[in-house]
């Protein structure tokens, strides 16, 4: 929308500073009070803080057809969106995503799942999955796509730390951070009644505990796989786990809310203001957002439909959208949570110094 984000995100930090009215509606505001001038570190500080939940322009006196023509959210959101593509490593990669999101998702997915189809032919060495790929097999494609990402991503948090003017990290910064990732206190409102994301007339938590239950389900995901980890090389118990086993209960609780989370944000995302947002991106959002269902769809059936002939082509699925999503956390919205921690982190270490 913008032919140069951060001048005119800087023109309006500075109308909104003057103002005030937006004062306690989420971190955006403290922060941005406690400057005079903003340079480039600031507002790329402001637009990882912001998560777009639209109360301040719904709030607000000086949008269009105001001459001021203010659109805070919108405008940081492509500041935003530019720190990501500006820290990926390598840069094409995250400008490849967020352009053509869905498509690129779906073509790894698809060429992904057909590879772990031609791999069943491939010995097995146990029961349930591993009779169709072995463990040993899945550990050596697995353990780098999971490894290189990381990698990737750390190289990212660098170059995004050092460029927002990031100080040495305390404890305390960290605890308070994520005190406020757990609680996604910035969704709440300045007012404690939500945001109204999906419609400027009406507040609602749903956004707010749509993102909890994707945070949430994530992790109890990751939790079971970590689990079975340990229950495989350190208490040699191998998969296959019954129900009410530690990896199961884990993984089908996650997979359930990780479910029931993109579900909801799909919705809330097409019932959102396009112009609100960063327009040029939307694709990859959208199929990130689907990525992570399929993730956790095709597991939850792979779960019920496991024993019938539909193991191979379910578990190819789920193989293939898992490894998808590995290689794409760096450049998808994956990211985005590991740089929206990392402005929870300068925010502490700003309120704290």
């Amino acid at each position: 929308m913008y032919d140069n984000p951060l001048e005119e995100a800087a023109r309006q930090a500075q109308i909104c500073n003057a103002c005030r009215y937006c004062e306690g509606y989420c971190a955006v505001f403290p922060a941005m009070h406690m400057e005079r001038a903003f340079g480039e570190a600031d507002l790329v500080q402001l637009a990882n803080l912001c998560h777009n939940c639209q109360n301040c322009y719904s709030a607000c006196q000086y949008t269009a057809p105001h001459e001021f023509d203010l659109n805070l959210p919108g405008v940081l959101a492509e500041v935003r969106q530019e720190s990501w593509e500006e820290a990926a490593f390598p840069a094409a990669l995250g400008r490849a995503f967020h352009r053509s999101g869905t498509m690129l998702a779906l073509a790894l997915i698809v060429g992904f799942a057909l590879l772990f189809l031609a791999a069943r032919n491939l010995p097995g060495d146990e029961e349930g999955f591993y009779a169709v790929l072995s463990h040993n097999a899945m550990v050596a494609i697995f353990l780098p796509a999971f490894i290189l990402p990381l990698m990737a991503l750390g190289v990212s948090l660098r170059r995004y730390w050092k460029r927002i003017g990031g100080a040495p990290i305390r404890l305390s910064h960290v605890t308070d951070a994520f005190g406020s990732a757990a609680t996604m206190r910035n969704l709440a409102g300045g007012h404690g009644d939500g945001c109204n994301f999906q419609d400027e007339d009406r507040f609602s938590h749903a956004r707010r505990a749509m993102h909890q239950a994707v945070m949430y389900g994530f992790l109890l995901c990751f939790a079971s796989t970590s689990v079975a980890t340990v229950m495989h090389y350190a208490f040699n118990m191998p998969a296959p786990y019954g129900l009410f086993s530690p990896p199961k209960l884990l993984g089908v609780t996650g997979g359930i809310l990780l479910c029931l989370g993109t579900l909801g944000l799909l919705r809330l995302k097409t019932m959102g203001r396009p112009e609100l947002q960063a327009p040029e991106v939307r694709g990859g959002e959208f199929g990130f957002i689907l990525l992570l269902f399929t993730v956790s769809a095709s597991g939850l059936l792979l779960y019920v439909l496991g024993s019938t002939p539909a193991l191979e082509p379910l578990l190819a699925l789920h193989l293939g959208t898992v490894l998808t999503f590995f290689v794409l956390t760096p450049y998808s919205k994956m990211a985005h949570g590991f740089f929206r921690l990392a402005a929870l982190v300068r925010d502490a270490q700003r309120k704290r110094g």
